[in-house]
C-alpha cells in the first residue's frame, strides 16, 4: 500500500541496519534517494501483491490480516533483538492507537480501490494526501497560512478530477474508495506529527500491532468463510500472500533509512516516483497502463506536490 512516511524526530533513532547511528537528517542525499526510491518499489509489490491474491478470490479481511501479521513479526524479529523491549514503549499511546487505527482503515479503504482500479490510477489519486494536510495545516496543525499550499492543493484536485473523468473508464465505487483513502491518508498524516516525540521503530512496530491485534481479535468470525477457500490455495498464491507483509515491512524500514540519510524536506518531491514503480507493475502484471489523458491528471498531481514540497524546503533553507 502507497504508505506515508513513518515520523521523523530531530534526535537520533537508531536504525536496526546501522550498529554506528546516524542523525536523522544526515547529509547523504544521494544515499537517502536511492533508498526512498527501493522503498517506493517494495510498497507498490505490496500494493500489486495485495491486488493479485484479491483477484485470485483471497478475501478482504484474510488478505489484511496476513499483511498485517507477518508485518508486526518480521519488524519484532529485527527491532527486538536490537532495541529491547523498550521500543514498545511510547509517550503518547492514545495518538498511536488513533494513528494505527486509521492506516488499518486506509489498508481496508486502498486494497478496495486497488480492487476495482488500476495500480497507477490508484496511486496517483492518493498522492492528493499531501496537499490535503498542507492545505489543513493552518488549521490543524496551527501553521501560517500560506496561499501557496491552497493553490498547490487546487491544482492537485484539478489533476485528480482528469484521472478520474467521467469517460476515463474508472470504476465509480473504485473512484469513491480512492478519494477516502486519500482522505484518511492525510489525517494518518496529521497524528503522524502528534507521535513524531516516539522513536520511528515504535511507531512502525504500533502501526501493524494495532491491525495485527484487531483483525486477530477477528479471526473467529473471519475464518469459518475463507477456510474452504484457503484450502484450495497453492503454494504459489501462498506465498504471494505471505509477501504482502514482507513488502509492507521493507518498505516502512527502508523508509526510515531513507529518513536518517536525507532531511524529510529533501526527500518529499521523490516520493512521487512511486508513480512509476505503480505503473510499471500494473503493466507488467495487467497490462493496465494510464492512456494519455490521464497521465496529463498524473503530472499535474506530481508537479503541485513537487513544487509545493520544493518551496517548503527553499523557505526552511531561508530561515
Amino acid at each position: 500500500m502507497m504508505s506515508q512516511a513513518e515520523p521523523v524526530p530531530g534526535k537520533l533513532a537508531g536504525a536496526v541496519s546501522a550498529p554506528v547511528p546516524l542523525a536523522y537528517g544526515a547529509t547523504r542525499p544521494v544515499a537517502g534517494i536511492v533508498v526512498l526510491v527501493l522503498s517506493a518499489w517494495a510498497l507498490s509489490g505490496l500494493d500489486a501483491s495485495g491486488k493479485w491474491v484479491m483477484g485470485a478470490g483471497v478475501s478482504l479481511l484474510m488478505l489484511c490480516w496476513v499483511r498485517y501479521v507477518v508485518h508486526l513479526l518480521l519488524v519484532l524479529s529485527l527491532v527486538l533483538p536490537v532495541r529491547g523491549l523498550g521500543v514498545l514503549r511510547t509517550v503518547r499511546p492514545r495518538a498511536q492507537l488513533l494513528r494505527g487505527s486509521l492506516m488499518l482503515m486506509s489498508t481496508f479503504s486502498f486494497f478496495t480501490t486497488l480492487h476495482y482500479l488500476p495500480q497507477a490510477e490508484a496511486t496517483a489519486i492518493n498522492f492528493l494526501a499531501p496537499l490535503i494536510v498542507l492545505s489543513l495545516a493552518p488549521w490543524v496543525l496551527k501553521e501560517p497560512a500560506r496561499i501557496s499550499r491552497w493553490i498547490a492543493a487546487g491544482v492537485g484536485f484539478l489533476g485528480v478530477l482528469i484521472i478520474i473523468r467521467p469517460d476515463g473508464g474508472l470504476h465509480q465505487l473504485g473512484t469513491l474508495f480512492g478519494l477516502l483513502t486519500a482522505c484518511l491518508f492525510a489525517a494518518q498524516s496529521l497524528v503522524t506529527r502528534r507521535v513524531a516525540v516516539d522513536d520511528p521503530f515504535t511507531t512502525l512496530v504500533w502501526s501493524g500491532g494495532v491491525g495485527g491485534v484487531v483483525l486477530t481479535l477477528a479471526l473467529p468470525f473471519i475464518l469459518p468463510d475463507a477456510l474452504p477457500f484457503l484450502a484450495t490455495l497453492g503454494p504459489w498464491h501462498w506465498l504471494i500472500l505471505i509477501s504482502t507483509g514482507f513488502w509492507g515491512a521493507l518498505g516502512h524500514l527502508l523508509q526510515i533509512q531513507a529518513y536518517r540519510y536525507a532531511p524529510a524536506s529533501l526527500l518529499a518531491p521523490f516520493i512521487y516516483l512511486q508513480i512509476i514503480s505503480a505503473a510499471a507493475l500494473g503493466w507488467l502484471i495487467w497490462g493496465q497502463f494510464p492512456d494519455a489523458l490521464t497521465w496529463v491528471g498524473i503530472a499535474i498531481v506530481c508537479a503541485s506536490g513537487i513544487s509545493m514540497g520544493a518551496r517548503e524546503w527553499f523557505t526552511r533553507q531561508r530561515k
